[in-house]
């Protein structure tokens, strides 16, 4: 048994079985990854993978059992390395975060900035994209860190600890009917106009629909988008209403708009980091957390790691 032949186990159900992506993947060939599963299989006495002739279809009830153990061994591996490269530096080396494009834009700027200026010689990458699109690049490797508000709690793999509470606005061009009045803006009156808001499964969109469900409201959203600027561009341009995290706002960059509080409309949300169960995490990525978040000390990470 060999690692090769565990990585080509694991490539071939990321790839949705299919053995040409497996062999670009671990740069070598087609047949060569073939024999790895099947010298692995030989050993095992057991047939891991479905076939139709040479084609991989699907998991052996074998196979399914056997998966999580060849993914645990080979996160052991990896942790192994990347401790090893921790005793040997603390200050250098790379870290990878994921985050969704809200947070990348508007929490973690000053976040980056501090640690680059503390650990000028670890390689910082950042990757956005939306809260499931984060919690797989946690469980694939691709990412150390994940940063989201929406999906990466249902994730059994992922270890989450909550951020930061934050709370919806509501944004209208200056001298809006809804700006002018005087009482706090009810869900029936925003149903009245045309909605800009997020994507749904990104910023706490969840939210925003069942807040609108539940007095059964139909608002018409007339636009969507992952990001708050490009919301509040189209509310500039008269497109209709918008609703953003009230996180994504400033009074001084955004005096164009009509900024309405939406806390006493929308459910609170709760920005979560997630780290893969099992995870090996450098010593500089511990600082890292603990500069978003200065209570998720490296104890309090270590122990909800367990």
């Amino acid at each position: 048994m060999n690692f090769q032949q565990l990585r080509s186990v694991r490539e071939a159900v990321r790839s949705g079985f299919n053995l040409t992506e497996v062999s670009a993947a671990l740069h070598t060939s087609q047949p060569g990854v073939s024999r790895q599963i099947r010298e692995l299989e030989d050993e095992l006495g057991v047939e891991i993978f479905v076939r139709a002739g040479k084609r991989l279809t699907g998991l052996t009830p074998p196979g399914v059992q056997l998966l999580p153990i060849v993914e645990r061994l080979l996160q052991d591996a990896e942790n192994l390395k990347r401790a090893g490269r921790d005793f040997q530096s603390e200050e250098t080396g790379q870290l990878s975060s994921a985050a969704t494009h809200s947070q990348a834009r508007y929490a973690l700027p000053q976040v980056v900035k501090d640690f680059r200026d503390k650990f000028p010689k670890v390689s910082l990458h950042l990757h956005q994209g939306s809260p499931k699109q984060v919690a797989q690049m946690l469980i694939s490797g691709e990412a150390d860190i994940g940063v989201a508000t929406e999906a990466l709690a249902d994730y059994a793999a992922l270890v989450t600890l909550p951020c930061y509470r934050w709370t919806h606005s509501v944004v209208v061009p200056q001298g809006h009917p809804l700006q002018l009045q005087q009482q706090p803006i009810t869900l029936a009156q925003l149903a009245q106009y045309p909605i800009i808001t997020y994507e749904s499964g990104y910023t706490g969109r969840s939210h925003i629909d069942n807040a609108f469900a539940s007095e059964n409201l139909h608002p018409d959203v007339v636009l969507s988008a992952m990001d708050a600027d490009v919301i509040k561009t189209y509310v500039e341009l008269g497109m209709g209403v918008g609703i953003v995290a009230s996180v994504a706002l400033d009074a001084e960059r955004d005096r164009q708009l009509g900024i309405l509080d939406a806390g006493h409309l929308f459910q609170i949300n709760v920005t979560r980091l997630g780290v893969k169960r099992g995870a090996w995490l450098r010593g500089y990525a511990y600082s890292f957390i603990e500069t978003f978040v200065p209570t998720l000390t490296k104890d309090v990470v270590l122990q909800a790691l367990g």
